[in-house]
């Protein structure tokens, strides 16, 4: 099959699994080709194993129970960390070079800037991320039901305006207008998604807060600077890839990172199991880790 046609391909399963409902005729509009050709694309995915849904007003939808579904969607979604890895390869080439011009030309042809939900989801999870999905496309309330806190420990219904969500959908920020604050909620403890017919009331209040290169969330930033030695900074990359745009080399052997952190909690994790190879250069965060530390050989001396 020659590039045009894959591309189409590769078009047409986003759009037969994505947020929005098409049509034949919608799809064979989008990708500038005939309703027929589009038939026939359809008969090639049953062909291949999937299951086609054809629902009221000629809605066609590739169907999550499709023998490869996982797979496949897989290779149609880029998370933040790799969307950003992505970049960083296309700009290490030059501006002038033919083949970035060609990636980046064939890249935004088959994606776009809203990632598949259902591609990174499953199960339970995914039903209630797809509606989390539609309501912030429709920009609609939802209750979510059956929440289950972390921090309260109490399980209830919230009503909510949900409007974006963190990386991989882990959570959804939300504006809940019984408290008059932005949450985050986990997506992984909410019961159900009823998404309502009310259309968002407090969009003017809608805020998302900030998400660290440790994927931790929250509203506020501290400013944290560490010195990395060659294994610490090798790891850092490796287990966190949005780092590198904190990061400036100091020698041959050491870095410095220079960071916004929304809580010490992700940054602590990693400083303490790397503390050989890590200086501290901020005064309130070493402050943090000593009292970490501390508590930590309270616990232990105790037993």
């Amino acid at each position: 099959m020659e590039q045009p046609k894959i591309e189409r391909v590769l078009r047409l399963m986003k759009m037969m699994t994505g947020n929005n409902n098409y049509t034949v005729e919608d799809m064979a509009e989008r990708l500038g080709t005939s309703y027929r050709s589009v038939y026939r694309y359809i008969e090639t995915f049953k062909e291949a194993g999937f299951v086609v849904h054809r629902k009221e007003g000629g809605i066609y939808r590739l169907g999550k129970e499709s023998r490869y579904f996982k797979d496949i969607s897989q290779l149609i979604h880029f998370t933040d960390e790799e969307a950003h890895i992505v970049n960083q390869l296309l700009e290490a080439l030059d501006n002038t070079n033919v083949i970035k011009q060609n990636l980046r030309k064939k890249l935004s042809a088959v994606y776009n800037c809203t990632s598949l939900a259902e591609c990174v989801v499953e199960g339970k999870n995914a039903v209630n991320v797809n509606h989390l999905v539609e309501a912030i496309t429709t920009r609609k309330q939802v209750v979510l039901r059956r929440y289950a806190s972390s921090h309260t420990g109490i399980i209830r219904d919230r009503l909510v305006e949900p409007f974006g969500f963190t990386t991989n959908y882990v959570q959804v920020w939300c504006y809940e207008p019984s408290s008059g604050k932005n949450k985050l909620f986990n997506t992984a403890r909410i019961g159900a998604v009823e998404v309502l017919a009310e259309g968002w009331q407090f969009k003017a209040e809608h805020h998302e807060g900030y998400i660290d290169i440790f994927r931790i969330s929250g509203f506020e930033q501290k400013r944290v600077q560490l010195e990395l030695g060659v294994m610490a900074h090798n790891l850092l990359v490796e287990e966190y890839p949005l780092s590198t745009r904190d990061l400036t080399q100091i020698d041959e052997g050491h870095w410095l990172l220079d960071t916004e952190v929304c809580d010490y909690v992700g940054i602590g994790r990693f400083t303490l199991g790397l503390l050989q190879d890590i200086r501290i250069l901020t005064p309130e965060f070493e402050e943090y880790i000593r009292l970490t530390v501390e508590r930590i050989s309270k616990k232990y001396d105790g037993k």
